[in-house]
């Protein structure tokens, strides 16, 4: 009886479709390392040999998507949905603290990576480009928690998107049609929150997405993660 659960296995590494998604065997030399990378769309972006801390699982992403289901982005719904994912859903209350913790694990993490890079000497040349998308990359970590900040609704989160109105209508020249553009009119409301909630969950993890490939690829092109310089 054990012989054909291994007979079975057997027969669908050895099948078309198997061999169409492995190409190479195990990879136990370098030759056939750097050949699984470079013929593996969810491997090629990263060295062959990658440090354990180097790894690490988004918590936000895996925990946001979770709240998205118990969330509504209008202004009749938001406070009272945080309010029950508070009290009635089960473990709402760690799922909602494990989302914002992991997000201000995010800011500092990228915040001392950046110290870190700096104080080496990293960003010097030929890295000098990876600084730039690692700079853009702190910059919408920050815009992916003011977004967030925004989502309960409640007045803590009102009177700090307030002063972000502000700040966005002081722009020279072109104040009032940034402030439009963010907020969606010229007052806080259902168009401002949602169009937080579509930067938080849609245009602003897209776009990090992004820069983070093009930052591991040239991570790699530089050749790996930097020492002092």
């Amino acid at each position: 009886m054990l012989d054909i659960p291994l007979q079975l296995w057997q027969r669908v590494k050895t099948g078309p479709l198997w061999r169409s998604l492995f190409r190479h065997g195990y990879p136990d030399s370098r030759k056939n390392q750097s050949l699984a990378v470079f013929t593996n769309v969810f491997l090629h972006l990263h060295p062959v040999k990658v440090r354990r801390h180097a790894l690490a699982i988004p918590y936000t992403t895996l925990t946001g998507t979770l709240l998205m289901f118990y969330y509504r982005p209008t202004t009749e719904w938001a406070y009272s949905d945080i309010k029950d994912l508070e009290t009635v859903v089960v473990f709402g209350q760690l799922l909602r603290n494990m989302h914002r913790w992991a997000a201000h694990g995010m800011v500092i993490t990228v915040f001392l990576h950046m110290i870190r890079v700096f104080y080496t000497g990293s960003y010097k040349p030929p890295r000098e480009f990876n600084w730039v998308v690692g700079t853009l990359l702190f910059f919408f970590t920050i815009l992916l928690s003011y977004t967030g900040y925004l989502l309960p609704w409640d007045q803590l989160a009102l009177w700090a998107v307030t002063v972000g109105y502000e700040i966005a209508r002081a722009t020279p020249a072109v104040g009032d049609e940034v402030a439009f553009l963010l907020f969606g009119g010229y007052q806080l409301g259902p168009n401002a929150l949602l169009r937080f909630y579509v930067l938080h969950v849609v245009a602003l993890p897209l776009a990090t997405g992004f820069l983070i490939a093009i930052h591991f690829w040239r991570i790699r092109k530089d050749g790996g993660i930097s020492g002092p310089l």
